[in-house]
């Protein structure tokens, strides 16, 4: 039976960073993960340059039963921490997007980085290598303070000190996303929040989106909302029409939110006024609403406008000099304000994230230590979800850091 101080199970961003760090504070760390490949979500993220930060991040960029949990974590290691690190590694990055950071030349080097932080802790990996089976047997014979864990792994036996469980959630499951963090919190009495694809597109009924097919491709800025009074929650996006519905940066932080049989509002043209445009147009223009429109919003989406509102019974097929006050104020009332309601989702093999997890009334905020002593869980598989923008890697950050941190004050010999 092999002895190591830790055993990290799962070698993503959370995981590799958490044993990096550890290592280097002198802690003797295996990284377990079943896949023989390390950080799959790093390497597609970011269109293959990893939005690994987001330099304005605060806790209120994330959601879960306690959206605070995180601001010990977040505040003890900020995004300034993780970029002095990248530089210290000669690694090029720049901001894209809403404090976004992603690197200039690909994810890769994140996940180099990640591995070089590892070989100077002396870590030890182990990949491909299912978990079988982690038993808790108490107090070590050595150090009674002290936990001990016996897992049964296909390289065999292995005793440590402490367990961090870093296996992420269930979306993207083609690059090897299981249950596992789940099944050992629910091993262990530790409650879970409710699983949920996040950051996901929205779907709806086929006969009902037909009219809106058409506009697959589509892409344009938007101002999205949903629920109502404290509980409402907006962004301004941009949205992407697909043939099952609609996804693009809007969509995705809204879905987090996005209640099932609940609505979604849509303002298809927050920067313009939209009335006095067509008011003003109908003075001076013969041509037809679809024309004047186009000048406004896209065009593939004023025709398909009209042209539904057509089979609602809307007069909007005609002149905009020959149109109603009235029927021009509903035509801009509802482009700023389309109400619908998706039937569901992608799904977790298209969500970004996966929203719930471990209860955060069962892991401490300072240390991510669970009730069961010795048993720590970070990341994704933790109910902390951030939003679209690098948020997620920060909490991978802060999270694996306060974790680390933690084990070698208990566990690093003088």
């Amino acid at each position: 039976m092999q002895k190591f101080d830790v055993v990290v199970v799962g070698a993503g961003a959370a995981g590799l960073f958490c044993a990096g760090v550890a290592g280097q504070l002198g802690l003797k760390v295996l990284v377990l993960d079943h896949s023989d490949k390390v950080a799959e979500k790093i390497r597609i993220s970011g269109g293959g340059r990893c939005n690994f930060t987001n330099i304005d991040t605060s806790a209120t960029n994330f959601l879960g039963n306690n959206p605070k949990f995180c601001r010990s974590a977040l505040s003890n290691y900020p995004p300034r921490r993780f970029t002095e690190l990248l530089q210290r590694r000669g690694i090029a990055f720049h901001e894209k997007h809403k404090g976004q950071l992603f690197c200039d030349r690909s994810s890769e080097d994140i996940i180099a980085l990640l591995l070089a932080e590892c070989d100077a802790g002396g870590v030890t990996r182990w990949q491909p290598c299912s978990v079988k089976n982690v038993v808790f047997s108490g107090s070590s014979p050595d150090e009674s303070s002290v936990s001990s864990y016996e897992i049964e792994s296909d390289r065999g036996s292995i005793r440590c000190a402490a367990v961090v469980i870093a296996t992420g959630g269930l979306s993207i499951p083609k690059i090897g996303a299981t249950d596992f963090g789940y099944h050992i919190a629910r091993q262990f009495g530790l409650r879970l929040a409710l699983p949920r694809p996040a950051l996901v597109p929205l779907t709806f009924d086929g006969d009902a989106w037909a009219p809106y097919a058409a506009l697959a491709g589509l892409s344009l800025p938007v101002q999205i909302e949903t629920g109502s009074k404290k509980e409402k929650f907006s962004f301004l996006e941009d949205l992407l029409f697909t043939h099952r519905g609609l996804s693009g940066p809007a969509v995705l932080q809204i879905s987090s939110y996005w209640q099932p049989g609940t609505a979604i509002r849509i303002n298809l043209a927050p920067a313009v006024e939209l009335l006095p445009a067509l008011k003003r147009a109908k003075l001076s223009s013969r041509k037809l609403i679809v024309n004047e429109l186009a000048q406004l919003v896209p065009a593939r989406l004023a025709e398909v406008w009209v042209q539904d509102g057509a089979s609602a019974g809307h007069d909007w097929q005609r002149p905009i000099s020959e149109a109603s006050d009235k029927a021009l104020a509903v035509l801009a009332e509802r482009l700023m304000r389309w109400e619908l309601t998706p039937t569901g989702t992608e799904g977790y093999k298209k969500a970004e994230v996966t929203a719930g997890g471990v209860d955060t009334r069962e892991l401490s905020s300072q240390t991510m230590e669970s009730r069961q002593a010795g048993l720590y869980f970070i990341g994704e598989v933790v109910d902390v979800t951030g939003w679209l923008g690098g948020y997620n890697f920060q909490w991978a950050w802060a999270s694996a850091f306060a974790c680390a941190q933690a084990l070698a004050a208990k566990l690093a010999k003088p």
